[in-house]
């Protein structure tokens, strides 16, 4: 190995110039050493566009309070996020800190396009495991769904964090060298990769998790994702045998189906052998099991996000949460009203690829109803809030889950529909839901 330029955190963030954009991370594959050096500069620089994603983990950066009143653009403001998933870090900063934001719908299918047209990195810090004996580093437990387009979008220089506690993943294209051409430098960090401790599970999860599984047969490919519901169907799944993951996440109830042998990967059809994913948020133990683990297979999010790829796999089941339904059985599972949630991710990829699977099926599970200020409230309605985007389109849900059961709206006429939809909300709220969709003229 030659021309390996070992570097300070502080000597990688003087690189960055006022109005520059930055890629710092996603998920668990943040650089937060870098962004640190990047935060103490905040009185030096003018509207630095930060690139991030799905943040599990506090840092400086996020938890500031900003000065008020600052718009996105204007004088005097240091930093500007933009993203195309928000995570806790990201919410927290635009609605609390009133942080300058900029958000942009798209399928994780399409992070090529994002990163091509909108990213535009000019300077990227990206955490990266140690190298091995090629001088080679993994892009980790997240990076691998999209650092290796950040690196191709990448102006002026890579900066890489080359982290102990940061897993070595097989697979596609998710190795960087030190000495690649775009790194202008290399920081050696020895502290954990940002951890995302596992949901509590409540009551309804669990109710709701006990009808889900039953969905769920032996020899099925699972897609789960992340909150309390799926994190109690992934612990149920113990009751299940030759399960497969194809995921665009790897969570802490996939490695614990693995190690008890409940995942087997032999009956999937599509890269047998192997649990695929895209990024990961869970635990260090979670991360070292992930560690140059043969059986595990990271690969981008256009690959594993490919509705195509989802399809090849036997008996796919994609189980995704959504924050409301309304009587057509649109789900709304990113916003609601004008308020940015989360993200479309990758619900709509998976919903269409478990459909096209042999034997596959598409769930959508959530509680029927929340409390709000002692007060409860339905999840299920006549129509959304004004401004609520919808995630999923009615013509492409099939199955929704509610603690009260889990119906196939796919096979279902609309007045049907309408009905199955009532029979899924909270008791409480049957009368009211019934009475609106006669007026509206629906049943």
């Amino acid at each position: 190995m030659t021309n390996i330029n070992y570097i300070t955190a502080e000597e990688a963030a003087k690189s960055v110039r006022s109005g520059d954009r930055v890629y710092i991370g996603t998920s668990s594959s943040f650089a937060y050493e870098l962004v640190d050096a990047l935060y103490d500069r905040k009185d030096e620089l003018e509207n630095v566009t930060l690139l991030c994603s799905m943040s599990i983990t506090p840092c400086r950066m996020f938890n500031t309070d900003w000065p008020a009143g600052i718009p996105a653009g204007r004088k005097g403001n240091p930093f500007i996020f933009d993203t195309f998933f928000l995570g806790a870090g990201e919410r927290g900063a635009h609605r609390k800190h009133n942080m300058a934001f900029e958000f942009t719908s798209f399928h994780l299918s399409q992070i090529d396009l994002w990163m091509r047209e909108i990213g535009r990195p000019d300077i990227s810090f990206l955490q990266v495991s140690r190298p091995d004996e090629s001088g080679r580093c993994s892009f980790g437990s997240s990076g691998i769904c999209d650092h290796k387009y950040v690196v191709e979008e990448t102006k002026r220089g890579v900066y890489l964090e080359s982290n102990t506690g940061s897993p070595y993943i097989f697979g596609q294209d998710n190795l960087i060298s030190l000495d690649h051409e775009k790194v202008a430098g290399v920081l050696l960090t020895d502290h954990n990769a940002p951890e995302l401790m596992p949901d509590k599970i409540d009551d309804v999860s669990r109710q709701i998790s006990q009808i889900v599984v039953q969905e769920v047969p032996d020899g099925a490919t699972l897609q789960l994702g992340l909150g309390k519901m799926s994190t109690a169907i992934g612990y149920d799944l113990k009751q299940r045998n030759d399960l497969g993951i194809f995921s665009e996440l790897f969570s802490q109830p996939m490695m614990m189906l693995m190690k008890n042998g409940n995942v087997t990967n032999r009956c999937k059809g599509f890269m047998d052998g192997m649990s695929v994913f895209s990024f990961s948020a869970g635990t260090q133990e979670m991360y070292d099991f992930m560690d140059h683990n043969p059986e595990i297979y990271g690969a981008p999010f256009p690959f594993v996000n490919d509705a195509k790829n989802i399809a090849k796999n036997n008996k796919m089941i994609s189980i995704n949460s959504a924050m409301a339904v309304n009587l057509y059985g649109e789900v709304a599972a990113d916003a609601i009203g004008y308020s940015q949630q989360s993200a479309v991710g990758g619900q709509l990829d998976f919903v269409k690829g478990a459909q096209w699977s042999e034997g596959g099926k598409s769930i959508i599970a959530l509680s029927s109803s929340f409390m709000k200020n002692g007060k409860r409230r339905s999840k299920i309605s006549l129509q959304f809030a004004p401004g609520t985007p919808v995630t999923t389109p009615r013509s492409e849900v099939q199955y929704i889950a509610t603690e009260y059961g889990c119906i196939n709206l796919k096979v279902l006429n609309m007045s049907d529909r309408v009905r199955a939809m009532i029979s899924l909300a909270h008791p409480d709220f049957r009368d009211q839901l019934t009475q609106e969709a006669k007026d509206a003229g629906l049943i």
